[in-house]
């Protein structure tokens, strides 16, 4: 087996640092305006601190790609002339684009840097492949709806190019990204492919054909209403062994507006898997999809990987992602008398039970004190308390670390 690049999101400086240091090997973060991911949460990462937040990546050892995969009207392409020196002195590993017109601006004012092809320009075959080889992209992302024994293709026929794919994280109802519900049903103010989608496939419907009162098509529906556009999120892990033998060169995780605690606990799953597998071919990976039901998921599917998408692949019940685990504290990097300062997310109690995750150790204890800054000692430590906590077990290192509870809730399926 080859080695592999495990591909984090980078939603702003925070996310970008945990996801190296649980273990990506690159990440790719994007600017408001070109990125299809508005963020608004945390340092973002804008066109004032890009080229730190590159720097940050490449001095922690991994690789930051750059995302302008819009959709481009005119005035988006004079936005960009603009921007352009910017890009091009925060020198990204890479840029991430799906526009030929922005592709041509690439090209043509950031020369040496490497272009890789988004999933939005729908890649599904050998000859679209070969076809962005030729124009000299160094990667191509593949479409979503591809079967691995497909990408194994794709591999044999164009074997002088990266490929990437996506393996985690929220899916679209549209075919790759393509979608305009969003702007229909916000007449325009939130457009998906600007980065701004609504998500109406998360909406709770009710079928109705006005013209045919008392005739109903028959769907699952609760008191809710029925979710009948939102796909289940992708889950890959324990297909890595055949992506990687398939020719895979970077396995993507999708969500860039997902938490600290969501990009931490995937990124250190994943790395654990892949350097599992690399290992031994054969090794069972069952145990990393289980933890992946700790974070916040609308149920796992392998979508069209294993050739076989179907009904199964949608989330009838739920819209919204739920973590079989409750994110209850991020370390903060002081110790004093023994407890660590942390910046509570969830309620916790003396004597609880919770489970640490440090970028090299990961083991269960209990909450054995709480401390205040003024000297108290209180029995709990309420959400978004900044506050000290004593541990049964010693951390060997709690810069980074999170803290979560443990086991997993049965609503995740």
């Amino acid at each position: 087996m080859h080695d592999v690049e495990l591909l984090m999101p980078a939603g702003n400086l925070e996310k970008l640092e945990y996801a190296v240091r649980y273990g990506a090997n690159a990440v790719y973060l994007g600017v408001v305006d070109f990125s299809l991911r508005a963020m608004r949460k945390g340092e973002l990462i804008t066109l004032k601190n890009l080229k730190e937040a590159v720097n940050l990546a490449h001095s922690l050892g991994a690789k930051a790609y750059l995302t302008l995969n819009i959709f481009a009207f005119n005035d988006d392409i004079k936005q960009l002339k603009g921007c352009i020196d910017v890009f091009k002195d925060a020198n990204p590993d890479a840029v991430i684009l799906s526009d030929f017109g922005v592709f041509n601006l690439v090209r043509k004012y950031m020369p040496d840097t490497p272009v890789h092809i988004s999933t939005q320009t729908n890649t599904l075959n050998y000859e679209s492949v070969k076809f962005w080889r030729d124009l000299g992209a160094a990667r191509v992302i593949l479409a979503r709806e591809l079967a691995i024994k497909d990408i194994a293709k794709i591999r044999e026929k164009v074997p002088d190019i990266e490929l990437e794919c996506f393996v985690h994280g929220s899916q679209c109802v549209s075919f790759s990204g393509r979608c305009l519900l969003s702007d229909y049903f916000t007449n325009g103010e939130r457009k998906a492919n600007h980065g701004n989608c609504s998500q109406p496939c998360r909406w709770s419907y009710k079928l109705v054909e006005e013209t045919r009162p008392g005739q109903y098509y028959e769907i699952h529906q609760d008191g809710r209403g029925s979710h009948i556009l939102s796909p289940k999120d992708l889950c890959l892990v324990e297909y890595l062994p055949q992506l990687i033998d398939a020719g895979v060169d970077s396995l993507k995780v999708e969500g860039r507006t997902k938490s600290l605690y969501y990009v931490s606990a995937v990124a250190k799953t994943y790395r654990q898997a892949i350097d599992e597998c690399l290992k031994n071919p054969n090794a069972d990976l069952h145990k990393y999809f289980i933890e992946l039901k700790k974070v916040g998921n609308r149920g796992y599917t392998t979508g069209f990987a294993l050739g076989n998408n179907n009904g199964d692949s949608y989330s009838y019940d739920i819209s919204k992602g739920l973590a079989g685990a409750d994110f209850l504290c991020e370390f903060k990097g002081v110790e004093k008398d023994g407890y660590y300062l942390v910046k509570v997310k969830n309620k916790m109690l003396l004597g609880d039970e919770i489970e640490i995750i440090t970028p090299d150790e990961q083991f269960t204890t209990k909450v054995c004190g709480f401390m205040t800054e003024d000297g108290e000692f209180p029995e709990l430590g309420n959400t978004n308390d900044d506050i000290y906590i004593k541990l049964e077990h010693h951390l060997n290192d709690y810069n980074y670390a999170i803290a979560r509870t443990v086991g997993v809730k049965e609503y995740v399926s």
